[in-house]
């Protein structure tokens, strides 16, 4: 078995002390999740300051989730060799350094820069702190407890960012919601080593490094050469570029299954409920990302709010989906989780269709309801699908299955972004002799009412090919949930 040391005192282990330990942790976890979304409202006052390309807006948006998705599992691994709590602190620092380096960036080049530094940063956070929840509560229950507190922080971050981003904006340039990260990591990096206990593995052999560099290797490539074909069409370079991505991630998997201590232990995709739970929550992220997105760019450069009109707006989606993350395990108790899945996913997709109501010169009616059924769906999904990837796999494989789970939040946010809101803004480019993005057309425009009539009608066309996109994603997964498993297995694998 492998050693684990330090022990947790008694006294911090369920304790007062864990659970003040445990607000310490929600701190960077919050604020990953939010540095998601933040840029949403940010994006029409930050293009008009550094005058980016649409390929670079997209990769502003994308580039910080895609450092995520291709780093947190081997974060993991190397938190577990050098110790939790020393990658925690250590990643708080990187990602201080890179908020300052973002909020002050010049050109939209050392802004990318900036964000790629955030998404190395960001990837130390999340695994480590949910592997010190594991060690702060040994008790079954006070940990599922914790855990659904977590989860509600990860999930509802992404929805509260817009929002923080907008009360930001009202005040300040776009550069302060960046700025706003280093009081919340100050307070992590002071009390982090008071309150949380150091915790390592001590007979783990090396990182497997051409692991490492074969996932990101991997998944950039892929995932840079999908968003090309999807804004550009069928071209050879990203055809290209997608192939060599396909390639490493195939070499990826065989070196797993060659090595006795993997990045990626594949034997857990053999259990149909984690299946579930990873394909639940790709989806689910893609299509919340689409959504957020492009109803931030709508509420301001369609309906003409300004960015704490359009951040308020966000709120009911917000409390949403932050309540109902922390019920998701519950209900899945309830009501057997294969039935909790199934609901969650296609209240997400009716939420996203929902969206079809929306237009240029009216349909914020359904704007809100669609948001909070959508924010209903995606709360009791998210949550379900950490408890899952805890409870449908050994105890001692937890912290993998953990890995994965989060780096299928990130990467199907990044595909979000790339897929569906490339899709999208192929649409709008399609509807007329416009710029590239509708903010560029909207600037250009020389107070043309036809045209910017005609632009305004062009993006909503394209967001709801776009959100019914995403929903057609959930009505699948949701199809594969319930055929994957019956409720009663579900249920007794759960628990």
């Amino acid at each position: 078995m492998t050693k684990l040391e330090p022990a947790v005192p008694t006294a911090i282990a369920g304790g007062r002390r864990a659970w003040l330990g445990l607000g310490v942790l929600l701190l960077p976890v919050l604020l990953v999740s939010m540095d998601i979304s933040v840029l949403f409202l940010a994006m029409p006052t930050l293009t008009a300051d550094l005058d980016p390309t649409a390929s670079q807006q997209l990769w502003i948006l994308d580039i910080y989730g895609f450092m995520l998705a291709g780093l947190l599992i081997t974060m993991g691994n190397l938190g577990d060799r050098i110790g939790r709590r020393n990658i925690l602190l250590v990643g708080a620092a990187i990602f201080g350094v890179a908020s300052v380096l973002a909020a002050f960036a010049p050109t939209a080049s050392i802004l990318i820069a900036a964000r790629v530094l955030m998404g190395i940063g960001g990837a130390t956070l999340l695994p480590s702190s949910l592997a010190l929840i594991s060690t702060l509560f040994p008790d079954t229950r006070q940990r599922a407890t914790a855990i659904g507190i977590w989860t509600a922080f990860f999930a509802g971050g992404s929805a509260v960012g817009p929002i923080i981003g907008g009360v930001l904006l009202h005040h300040f340039w776009w550069g302060s919601v960046f700025l706003i990260n280093i009081p919340v990591l100050a307070i992590l990096l002071i009390f982090g080593p008071i309150l949380l206990p150091e915790h390592r593995s001590v007979d783990l052999g090396p990182i497997d490094l051409p692991s490492v560099a074969l996932s990101i290797g991997g998944i950039l490539p892929l995932i840079y050469g999908i968003k090309h074909l999807a804004a550009e069409g069928l071209d050879a370079v990203s055809l290209v570029i997608a192939m060599i991505g396909v390639g490493l991630l195939v070499l990826f998997v065989r070196r797993q299954r060659q090595l006795a201590q993997p990045l990626l232990d594949l034997s857990l995709f053999t259990r149909p409920l984690f299946r579930v739970a990873i394909g639940a929550s790709m989806a689910g992220m893609m299509s919340l990302a689409a959504l957020s997105y492009l109803t931030s760019v709508y509420l301001q450069s369609v309906t003409g709010r300004d960015p704490l009109a359009a951040a308020l707006l966000g709120v009911p989606m917000a409390i949403a989906v932050f309540v109902c993350s922390m019920s998701g395990a519950r209900l899945g108790l309830r009501l057997g989780v294969r039935a909790t899945f199934t609901l969650a996913l296609m209240l997400s997709a009716i939420g996203n269709l929902m969206l079809l109501g929306v237009g240029v010169d009216g349909g914020l009616g359904w704007y809100l309801a669609g948001s909070v059924i959508a924010g209903i769906g995606y709360g009791f999904s998210f949550t379900l699908v950490s408890d899952v990837a805890v409870s449908a796999v050994p105890a001692e494989r937890a912290g993998s299955a953990v890995g994965i789970s989060e780096t299928s939040f990130e990467l199907g946010n990044a595909l979000g972004l790339a897929l569906l809101g490339s899709v999208a803004a192929l649409v709008f480019r399609s509807g007329g002799d416009f710029g590239e993005t509708l903010g560029d057309t909207l600037l250009e425009s020389g107070g043309d009412a036809g045209l910017i009539h005609a632009a305004r009608e062009s993006f909503v066309t394209g967001m709801h090919i776009a959100t019914a996109g995403g929903a057609l994603l959930l009505i699948a997964m949701a199809v594969v949930a319930w055929r994957s498993t019956r409720s009663a297995t579900a249920t007794a694998e759960v628990r």
